[in-house]
């Protein structure tokens, strides 16, 4: 399997992977948008040459759409390589990949979001143990924050204190999302619908820009959910799911 790169050049041409859509759907055109406004602050997405879920996306650490401190380091938005592709060695290819260019580039390490066991939208934490991730940090409710330095003398990066409880103060649901994934834009829209359909309040607050993400109050800022000031979930709701947890809290 050879290794793609994307680029301004090649994004309008090339499917992302997480999204295989034409560019025509919200999906992509959403994802596909965030990206083209980041290239500029070095995020780099290497692809695998198929038609599935085999890529990885990185950025320098002060450009990342986290709450952290890790001026430096390179910081992984996301690994995947799902379905048939799993068990080849293609993850460790693609994490090769960004090793390599982040200590050409100079960087001090990789920091990764990580949690205390594996859950969706987040990196697996046994398998950046595994390449030799160590725990920098830890936010409320169960948010690590991985790291790779390249030397040890290299200082840990953390979560920044707005990030750190999981606690807002607004009351009601309140949902951040950006469109770093490209599942967000649909599913932000469904679940508003079945809010307002129940006449149950919901507000939604979509960061814009980079400022914004880095200042959220919860770590992984493509999604959170938040009711009566606690977090809910980071994973990105589906109908279904998201009456559950209605359900689950007695909203109804």
């Amino acid at each position: 399997m050879n290794i793609i790169t994307i680029s301004q050049e090649n994004l309008d041409k090339e499917h992302i992977c997480c999204a295989i859509s034409n560019n025509t759907d919200s999906q992509v055109s959403s994802k596909k948008a965030w990206m083209a406004d980041r290239f500029a602050e070095g995020l780099v997405f290497k692809k695998g040459d198929v038609r599935g879920k085999v890529f990885i996306e990185y950025i320098p650490a002060e450009k990342a759409w986290c709450p952290i401190e890790a001026p430096g380091y390179m910081f992984i938005n996301c690994l995947w390589v799902s379905g048939q592709f799993k068990g080849q060695g293609i993850a460790n290819k693609l994490i090769t990949e960004c090793i390599n260019d982040s200590e050409t580039k100079g960087k001090k390490g990789l920091v990764a979001l990580s949690s205390k066991k594996k859950m969706p939208f987040l990196s697996d934490p046994k398998y950046l143990r595994h390449k030799g991730f160590l725990l920098a940090d830890t936010a409320q409710p169960y948010y690590e924050l991985m790291y790779l330095p390249f030397e040890e003398k290299y200082e840990n990066p953390c979560f920044k204190s707005c990030a750190k409880s999981a606690k807002i103060e607004e009351q009601g649901f309140v949902l951040f999302y950006s469109n770093q994934c490209p599942f967000t834009e649909k599913y932000v829209g469904l679940i508003v619908e079945i809010a307002e359909r129940k006449g149950i309040g919901f507000r939604v607050i979509k960061h814009e820009n980079t400022e914004q993400a880095r200042n959220a109050p919860a770590p992984f800022t493509t999604y959170s959910l938040f009711y009566n000031g606690n977090f809910v979930t980071n994973e990105i709701l589906s109908d279904k799911k998201f009456e559950r947890i209605l359900s689950n809290l007695g909203v109804i």
